[in-house]
C-alpha cells in the first residue's frame, strides 16, 4: 500500500516537471490586474471623449455630429490612439512584471514554452488589429470593440495551451461578450469595460492568490 502511494507521488511530480517544461508559468496575475484597471480607464476617456452627450445605448452612428465623415475620421483615430497607449501600458507592465516573477523564482523568461505562447497569442492579435484598423478607418466604429473582444478571446484560447488553463476561460468570456457586443451594438463600450476591465481584474485577483503567493 505505501509503495502504490509513493508511486503515485512519484507520477504527480514527474507530471509537473512535464507541465513546467513545456508551459509558461511565469504570467503575473498583477498584470492582469493593471491591465484591467488601464482598460477602464480607457473606457471612460472614450465614452467621456468620443460618445460625448450620447447616452450608453446609443450606436456610434447615433451620436450627434456623425453625420460628418470627418468628424467619424477624426473620432476613429482618437479610438485608436486611446486604445495603443491601454495596449502598450498593459504590456509594458505584464512583461515588465511576469520578468520579475521568472527571475524571483528562477525562471527563464526565454524559453521554448516562452516562444510559443507567444507567437500563438499574436497570431490572433495581429489579424484582429489589422481588421480593426479597417474598421476604424472606414469610420465603422461600430465593430470595433465587439471584434477585439473576440479575437482577444481567440487569441487567449490559442495560447492557453502553454501556459495556465485558466486563461482558456478568460477567453471564453471575453468570445462570448463580444458576441454579445455585437448583438447589442449600443452597449458596445460596456462589454468591452466588463471584458478587459472587470474580467481582466478579476481573473488577476485569482491568478495572484493562486500562483503567485506560492
Amino acid at each position: 500500500m505505501k509503495e502504490n502511494i509513493e508511486y503515485l507521488q512519484d507520477l504527480r511530480d514527474v507530471r509537473k516537471l512535464m507541465e513546467r517544461s513545456s508551459k509558461f508559468i511565469s504570467l503575473s496575475g498583477v498584470s492582469g490586474i493593471m491591465a484591467g484597471v488601464y482598460a477602464l480607464i480607457c473606457a471612460y476617456l472614450v465614452y467621456t471623449d468620443i460618445l460625448g452627450q450620447a447616452s450608453l445605448g446609443s450606436d456610434y452612428g447615433n451620436v450627434p455630429g456623425y453625420a460628418d465623415s470627418d468628424f467619424v475620421f477624426i473620432d476613429g483615430l482618437k479610438l485608436l490612439g486611446y486604445g495603443t497607449v491601454t495596449l502598450i501600458l498593459a504590456l509594458g507592465t505584464g512583461i515588465f512584471l511576469t520578468v520579475r516573477k521568472a527571475r524571483r523564482k528562477n525562471q527563464k523568461v526565454f524559453s521554448k514554452p516562452a516562444f510559443h505562447l507567444f507567437y500563438n497569442l499574436l497570431i490572433p492579435l495581429v489579424i484582429g488589429g489589422l481588421v480593426c484598423l479597417v474598421l476604424i478607418l472606414k469610420g465603422q466604429l461600430d465593430y470595433v470593440a465587439p471584434l477585439t473582444l473576440i479575437f482577444y478571446g481567440l487569441a487567449l484560447i490559442n495560447a492557453s495551451n502553454f501556459t495556465f488553463n485558466d486563461i482558456r476561460g478568460l477567453g471564453a468570456i471575453q468570445c462570448s461578450l463580444g458576441l454579445l457586443s455585437l448583438h447589442f451594438s449600443g452597449y458596445s463600450l460596456l462589454f468591452w469595460a466588463l471584458g478587459f476591465g472587470v474580467a481582466h481584474i478579476f481573473y488577476g485577483i485569482i491568478m495572484y492568490f493562486k500562483y503567485d503567493k506560492k
